[in-house]
């Protein structure tokens, strides 16, 4: 087992550094990974919004490596599917050993334990929502062609996938999942808003954004950014974002509407879009 202790490094101005983590007691979700590559972990351990969270004392981190669970002299955590095929199988042995150890590990709490795997149910951000509230999580972060069936019907409580496509192992699937949960803990942000303004924030995509120079090469920053009149820009982000949604996700459109997240002038925005006459131009 493998615990990554907070990054060492002094917290930056307006920053609150290690020494100034909240009181003790204080909400710090702990993610378990059973993972063969334990050092992966160090790309959201050592930088960016999650290694500042760690340093603050927001979340904790431990690594299980299944090869220090096996029985045998070779430490094999994988062997040859029967019925035959390609690619190996993870042994169940070595991964109900090291749950065990987890589960030991937090005395009278059973984390939550999620497979990483293709087949899973596909990540939302409601579905980030709802697993922000829990204690603790323990991901399984496997590799190879596939996990002994019977370790999965017995111990794992959900599958999920971040996408329709295949990656190596589960490692950085279980490192974006830990990002998302990570970014909406309290006080990870230099800024609260962002997590409510961002994409999916509010089951939308985020509209375009711009910064400094007012003009470049010959494209101007919307008027309407620089009035100054914060009702204007707030519908003029609303309808870009319902735009931007509209033309590329229109199942979030669809699926906002159904929520009850869109009102009457989001739906005359959305009515213009569909016209024949294209865009509508926004005051």
């Amino acid at each position: 087992m493998i615990e990554v202790p907070p990054p060492t490094a002094p917290a930056r101005d307006g920053e609150t550094g290690a020494d100034e983590r909240g009181s003790p007691g204080a909400f710090a979700p702990r993610f378990d990974v059973i993972t063969l590559f334990p050092a992966m972990f160090d790309a959201i351990t050592s930088t960016g919004i999650s290694a500042r969270a760690l340093q603050r004392g927001l979340w904790r981190l431990r690594c299980w490596n299944p090869r220090e669970f096996a029985r045998d002299a070779y430490r094999r955590v994988d062997d040859r599917p029967y019925g035959g095929g390609p690619g190996m199988v993870m042994l169940a042995q070595p991964l109900v050993d090291a749950l065990a150890a987890i589960r030991a590990d937090h005395a009278d709490e059973r984390p939550r334990v999620v497979h990483l795997s293709p087949r899973g149910r596909p990540l939302d951000q409601a579905r980030v929502e709802a697993l922000s509230d829990l204690p603790s999580l323990t991901l399984i972060a496997s590799r190879y062609e596939a996990v002994d069936q019977r370790f999965l019907d017995a111990h794992v409580d959900e599958e999920i996938a971040i996408g329709d496509f295949i990656v190596s192992g589960g490692e950085l699937p279980a490192m974006m999942l830990i990002d998302a949960l990570v970014r909406r803990l309290p006080g990870a942000l230099n800024d609260s808003r962002s997590a409510l303004e961002e994409s999916f924030g509010g089951g939308l995509l985020e509209g375009p954004h711009y910064t400094r120079p007012e003009c470049f090469e010959g494209q101007t920053v919307p008027a309407v950014l620089l009035s100054g009149h914060h009702d204007r820009i707030a519908r003029w982000r609303r309808e870009q974002s319902l735009e931007v949604t509209a033309q590329r996700r229109p199942d979030l459109i669809a699926r906002a509407r159904a929520q009850g997240r869109l009102d009457a002038a989001d739906e005359r925005w959305l009515a213009a879009l569909a016209s024949p006459r294209g865009s509508p131009s926004s005051g």
